[in-house]
């Protein structure tokens, strides 16, 4: 019977390569448990956000304003064909295909980035935001040939374009990934 060796195997006889992440620290790659995670992160929101969309589009009428907090918070119903802020949805068309491209093109980089940084979890929490934002617009786009939304914050007269879970999820995937950004550099000091 052979005795166990003291000294721990290296990375690479697990199967594994060790490399340098972007803060400068070992990080292990090959590990697909921390993918996974992350992927039913995105997977979760992605349902979620296209339940609530079906939800909105069976229970409001286009253009239908439902106050939950009355002066701040409605729920409507209105169609977007363009990206952010409606950007280009009064082209012709060709956006749909555009946007859709440009969303499996980045859903793709962002489960490379995530697989590849895995150890890192606020930064990999931050990508599978992003990521499930990114899909779930894709698939209205795909599926309806335009984004739902349904959510309408205003005061006193000012109002916020209205968006969805899918538009939320980019925007605190964002915010984190700035703030991922200030803590790393904070530590590099």
């Amino acid at each position: 019977m052979a005795a166990k060796s003291a000294r721990p195997e290296r990375p690479e006889q697990r199967g594994q390569s060790e490399q340098t992440d972007r803060s400068g620290q070992r990080d292990r790659r090959g590990s697909s448990g921390g993918l996974a995670r992350y992927l039913a992160l995105a997977a979760l929101l992605i349902v979620a956000d296209q339940f609530s969309k079906w939800l909105a589009v069976r229970a409001l009428d286009f253009g239908e304003r439902l106050a939950v907090l009355p002066g701040f918070f409605d729920l409507t119903l209105v169609y977007n064909r363009g990206a952010a802020f409606s950007f280009l949805a009064g082209a012709a068309g060709w956006q749909r295909w555009f946007f859709t491209v440009v969303g499996l093109v980045a859903a793709v980089f962002l489960v490379w980035m995530i697989a590849r940084h895995g150890s890192q979890r606020l930064f990999s929490f931050a990508l599978s935001l992003i990521l499930a934002g990114a899909l779930g617009n894709v698939i209205d786009r795909l599926w309806r040939g335009e984004v739902v939304d349904f959510v309408l914050l205003h005061w006193r007269g000012w109002h916020f374009p209205a968006f969805n879970v899918a538009d939320a999820a980019i925007t605190v995937g964002a915010v984190l990934l700035i703030i991922d950004e200030l803590h790393r550099t904070r530590r590099a000091r």
